[in-house]
């Protein structure tokens, strides 16, 4: 998905569209946003389909291929797919660009009876669709080519692989990361005499982040911020979970297909209150309230913000600005977590339909763009944290990442990562979560005195699938 990359789809079904008439790969379509869509939830697939369209009902034998990107993420899309038509010509690939709701425009392709042999796939989404029969189980795949599959798991981060293994099956391969971290603005640091960690091991506490942030605000004399100690680019509730995790508590238990949810765990509410904190009481960050008008990665851009928590599709949007030189730190961890800091797994990853009628040209595809050929050109495109050890090694992504010293944040970001909750039951979850979430956030409420009746309603949902 596209920036904000994390935002949390909407779940709402909606009327569906028709299927897209057939059309060469890159004649442009104009299209316009819906009504009623969320901005958040439009970013990504609006503005790419210009860039790429294709058709789901098309009268040739064509590889479908669905997914969701900007347009400079769409175009490194098609140099995987003209890489791929090199070394097989005999497979031609048709793109499908996702509307801004992927998840019911899958399910309604699918249930006409057009869905797309390969589909792009989100770790908060694909479990439904799994559970539904519309993901084929790769392992079918896997089983018949033993030494490619071991091959692939000693290459893969353990974190990310696992997070699309679903009951017994594995219903996609990883093919980008996109968990998050801090940027930093190196001359406000320097300027304030401030040296933040640059290894997940390393992490700074709690305290020490607090006391940069302060370091960091600055306001004028009638009391108005004219430079925050920092702001979050991310969803809100989702960044106060990570520093719930950062305080040594898992937000569900088990991730994939958890059976209840660690809200109600004193570690986990602590750390989430300390990031509303952030916020409500020691003001080094815009409120919630606030970011409907204030945008955070406008303020790291114009060097109002010191720290900015955001994933690598923000790095496009602030490299290059020369007064603003940036680099990347680690999440802190609060009093009962560490010693080392985590984030969230943040994966993407490629399925395939499993009524597809080419099978076998997609399995070829998925193995291609998932792996190291794939993956190098992903590693270079400077858009995408690729998967593999060996792409994040190249000296591509290096290259692409020039204005980076702590590049070992990204590089070891995966390893240090915690899935995010994997089930069907997402969508209704999440509102849950959002609404009771950001009464914490807006100061409605603490997290000790709301946990306990949301952990109670969401052990509910869950309980009752």
């Amino acid at each position: 998905m596209s920036a904000p990359r994390r935002a949390v789809l909407d779940p709402t079904p909606r009327s569906p569209a028709p299927c897209p008439a057939a059309r060469p790969l890159g004649q442009p379509k104009v299209t316009t946003a819906p009504r009623g869509i969320r901005r958040r939830t439009l970013l990504g697939s609006a503005l790419a389909a210009p860039l790429l369209a294709g058709a789901c009902g098309s009268d040739d034998d064509a590889l479908t291929f669905f997914f969701q990107a900007r347009p400079e993420e769409a175009r490194v899309r098609l140099r995987i797919i003209d890489e791929f038509r090199k070394r097989h010509p005999d497979i031609r690939v048709r793109t499908i660009v996702s509307g801004p709701d992927p998840l019911q425009q899958m399910l309604t392709y699918c249930a006409g009876g057009k869905c797309p042999d390969v589909l792009m796939a989100w770790e908060l989404l694909y479990a439904g669709l799994a559970e539904r029969g519309v993901l084929l189980d790769l392992r079918t795949l896997l089983d018949k080519e033993p030494e490619y599959a071991a091959a692939l798991r000693r290459d893969s981060f353990p974190t990310l692989y696992d997070t699309f293994t679903y009951g017994d099956g594995q219903y996609a391969l990883p093919e980008q990361w996109s968990g998050v971290f801090l940027y930093y603005n190196r001359a406000l640091f320097a300027e304030a005499g401030l040296t933040p960690p640059v290894r997940w091991r390393d992490a700074w506490s709690f305290d020490e982040f607090l006391g940069a942030a302060h370091a960091l605000t600055r306001r004028d004399a009638d009391g108005r911020t004219r430079q925050w100690g920092f702001a979050d680019a991310w969803v809100p509730y989702f960044s106060a979970a990570c520093f719930g995790m950062n305080n040594g508590a898992e937000w569900f238990t088990p991730s994939v297909n958890p059976t209840r949810t660690n809200l109600g765990d004193p570690r986990f509410a602590e750390g989430f209150q300390f990031y509303a904190d952030l916020a409500m009481r020691h003001r080094v960050a815009p409120r919630v309230a606030d970011q409907q008008s204030v945008s955070a990665p406008d303020l790291f851009r114009r060097g109002r913000a010191a720290m900015a928590l955001g994933g690598h599709w923000l790095y496009s949007e602030f490299a290059g600005n020369d007064g603003v030189p940036i680099d990347l730190t680690v999440l802190p961890v609060g009093p009962q977590g560490g010693p080392g800091a985590i984030t969230d797994v943040g994966c993407t990853g490629l399925s395939i339909a499993a009524d597809s009628p080419r099978i076998e040209q997609a399995w070829e595809f998925v193995k291609f763009a998932t792996g190291p050929v794939g993956q190098a050109i992903v590693a270079a495109s400077g858009l995408f944290v690729p998967v593999l050890k060996s792409a994040m090694a190249t000296p591509g992504f290096a290259a692409a990442h020039r204005e980076i010293r702590n590049l070992e944040v990204m590089t070891d970001g995966p390893a240090n990562s915690r899935p995010l909750p994997v089930t069907p039951m997402w969508g209704k979850v999440s509102a849950l979560l959002e609404r009771g979430g950001n009464r914490v956030l807006r100061g409605a409420a603490t997290a000790q005195s709301e946990s306990g009746r949301l952990a109670a309603d969401v052990d509910e949902l869950l309980a009752a699938r």
